[in-house]
């Protein structure tokens, strides 16, 4: 199916004639038959994986999640099912005999039971809400699970009463909350996340969890399956306290709420050990920085006594999973790599592999995650810089097995650039920064290249030595693709990480990449009349940032960026966490530090031909934002574009068509101001 869709695509676009040999450079077309491997489950008695087998549909612009099936003894894999519906959150039973699901197999997203040894699915909800954190409880009897409660509108005014026939204008929504938008969902519609239950043959889901509150996340339940704990923030004021949240326990027979947990920060993600006696879950300070670890805790739940395990690790511990009763599985990011690992109660940890990777396509952000069993064994998702995700299992002996190899046929006869590890120090105050770049296939060091420096989002998230789609479409036209991890990348540690407070943007990060550019020219093989800069979100601002302190670029390709804070922070759906974050304080009381930050401050400066690209309704750098950049660098009558993207929120690349389109009109603004001395 993946080879017709893809042959069809390319006769239609007229691209290639029906009888031509495919070239063996990466195409966008390929994108359209790139698959990844997501969501792995390995069944409690370690047997069977099921995972998410995620691939695009070139004929509706769509992605398709199917869930497949691995003996992990034989290797062997199976579809589960065999249509085109969407498929979510598999979860195994406790026997290891049932998995539940979340599918639009009926028309709308319900919860299904697929029994393995009678091959049969069993439809078991009816709802109208979304459902997430599916959850079985220990007995196997119930399934757990969060959904949306619709509330009552805001009502200001009485209007008058519509005569019989009337065509009247659609009514106003009234907003009164401080959390009212959010990317990807527009505006909230009143109501609350709470929490139900199911039985697991079907029945009536019954709501367990009540108030004015949000109750979602991972779901532990006891070990006798009569109650279940979960994280939440139910102070009066959590729209304006958005590091705090708390682990309650919610008793199934009659509701009855108990609080865990009352210290300062966030609580959360917990999962209850085999015997039922200690609780392991996740916690965040309070304190009002733009990053702070994870740390891993353990509740003894007898005594409810908390324990702290390995404070000192100065890395964001995530996804803890027992292995026994005294053993954790563990990932963490660790110098642009995720990595899995074993933790036991004294704090010890033990790395297993660094493969864990690949489950975003589009850049190469760290990624990846895992499912461990009580037998030891682990499945998880295995990429490397030329594949996305595959699913491996691995033990505790560091025996790995690749169970899938899902685009070998795609990607195994394909030439594709090769990814190089590149340190080097900052000229602003010697920092040592990690960064990787990308060769084009058939590259020969006796010749100058190109250079595309592309910078990440965040600020803190990681590149890493990954698959990525869109990069390795650069190196494909001939371009050196250089990217970093610059100050403020998680994966570095704390301190790494607040290196960018209060500085995002500014001189400091800029500085990060501008040394990354001319370490890459110290290497031999870059024109350095021939450079180029691109990113994304927060890498769009840093460089909106760049074009206004240098003019050493041949053009720019901004996307989705901030230009303004001053009015970005009052506009967007993050500005509730993010003045009190990274800000020291009140737009309206701290103006000039606010447009100090602002790629604006610096437009009078700007001489870089510039490429503006963003959502129509992108509520997180909204499109006013690019709007305000490309009406200053016209009236500076500096050459400028802007591509709209219509109906697409804050990721501009969620469809495979979107991701080419971005691709695509990158090189092409690139290719207008490539000087001609550069080898291709």
């Amino acid at each position: 199916m993946r080879f017709l869709s893809y042959f069809i695509f390319m006769a239609l676009m007229g691209s290639i004639p029906l009888c031509s040999h495919a070239d063996d450079s990466f195409s966008s077309e390929d994108i359209f038959s790139l698959e990844y491997a997501s969501s792995p489950q390995i069944s409690p008695d370690g047997s069977k994986i099921v995972y998410i087998r995620n691939s695009n549909d070139i004929m509706t612009d769509g992605k398709n999640k199917n869930l497949w099936l691995i003996d992990v003894n034989t290797k062997k894999q199976i579809p589960l099912f065999s249509d085109d519906k969407q498929y979510s959150q598999p979860k195994w039973s406790p026997d290891s005999k049932k998995i539940a699901f979340v599918s639009n197999l009926t028309g709308s997203y319900q919860i299904h039971v697929h029994y393995l040894a009678e091959n049969k699915t069993a439809l078991v909800s009816q709802l109208q809400e979304g459902i997430s954190n599916l959850t079985w409880s220990p007995d196997g009897k119930w399934l757990a699970f969060s959904k949306r409660v619709n509330g009552k509108k805001t009502v200001i005014a009485k209007m008058p009463k519509k005569p019989k026939g009337a065509k009247w204008s659609k009514p106003v929504i009234v907003i009164d909350q401080a959390y009212y938008q959010a990317d990807g969902r527009g505006l909230i519609k009143p109501g609350y996340q709470h929490l139900f239950v199911l039985p697991s043959e079907g029945g009536t889901p019954r709501q367990i969890t009540q108030g004015d509150f949000h109750h979602r996340g991972q779901l532990a339940w006891t070990k006798d399956s009569s109650a279940i704990v979960f994280s939440a923030n139910r102070l009066k004021d959590w729209e304006y306290k958005r590091l705090e949240g708390n682990l309650f326990k919610v008793q199934l027979n009659n509701g009855k709420l108990t609080e865990l947990t009352s210290r300062a920060g966030k609580e959360y993600n917990p999962v209850f050990s085999e015997d039922g006696k200690k609780l392991a879950f996740l916690s965040g300070s309070n304190k009002l920085n733009p990053y702070r670890n994870a740390k891993l805790n353990i509740m003894d739940w007898k005594t409810k006594k908390v324990t702290e395990i390995a404070s000192n690790f100065d890395r964001s511990i995530r996804s803890q999973q027992w292995l026994s009763n005294t053993q954790l599985a563990i990932s963490y990011d660790d110098f642009g790599k995720r990595k899995l690992a074993t933790i036991n109660e004294n704090g010890k940890i033990q790395e297993l592999t660094d493969k864990l990777s690949g489950t975003t396509l589009g850049r190469p952000y760290i990624s990846g995650n895992f499912s461990a069993s009580m037998k030891g064994n682990i499945a998880f998702t295995s990429g490397s810089s030329d594949r996305p995700a595959d699913i491996s299992v691995i033990n505790l002996n560091k025996k790995t097995l690749q169970l899938t190899h899902l685009n070998d046929d795609l990607l195994a006869h394909k030439k594709l650039g090769k990814v190089h590890e590149i340190t080097y120090q900052s000229s602003f105050d010697n920092e040592k920064i990690q960064g990787w770049y990308i060769t084009p296939p058939n590259f020969d060091p006796k010749k100058k290249y190109p250079l595309i420096l592309e910078i990440h989002g965040g600020p803190h998230l990681a590149y890493g030595p990954n698959f990525t789609a869109e990069l390795q479409r650069y190196a494909s036209q001939g371009y050196v693709v250089f990217y970093d991890n610059h100050r403020g990348s998680s994966s570095y540690g704390e301190r790494f990480a607040m290196l960018l407070k209060y500085k995002y943007s500014s001189k400091e990060d800029f500085a990060d990449h501008d040394s990354g550019v001319n370490a890459m020219i110290d290497l031999g093989f870059i024109d350095d009349k021939n450079l180029f800069i691109a990113g994304g979100s927060a890498g769009g601002i840093a460089s909106a940032y760049a074009i206004g302190l240098t003019d050493r670029f041949s053009a720019a390709v901004v996307t989705k960026p901030v230009i303004n804070w001053l009015s970005k922070v009052l506009t967007a759906d993050s500005g509730l966490g993010q003045i009190p974050t990274q800000f020291p304080g009140m737009p309206w009381d701290h103006v000039e530090h606010y447009w100090q930050r602002s790629p604006m401050s610096l437009v009078g400066n700007v001489t870089t031909p510039t490429m503006l690209m963003t959502g129509e309704k992108d509520l997180r750098t909204p499109m006013a934002q690019t709007e305000q950049f490309y009406q200053a660098l016209k009236l500076r009558k500096i050459d400028t574009v802007l591509v709209k993207v219509p109906d697409s929120y804050h990721g501009i690349a969620g469809k495979p068509s979107r991701m080419v389109t971005k691709i695509e009109h990158t090189l092409a603004w690139f290719e207008k101001y490539r000087k001609s001395e550069s080898s291709k």
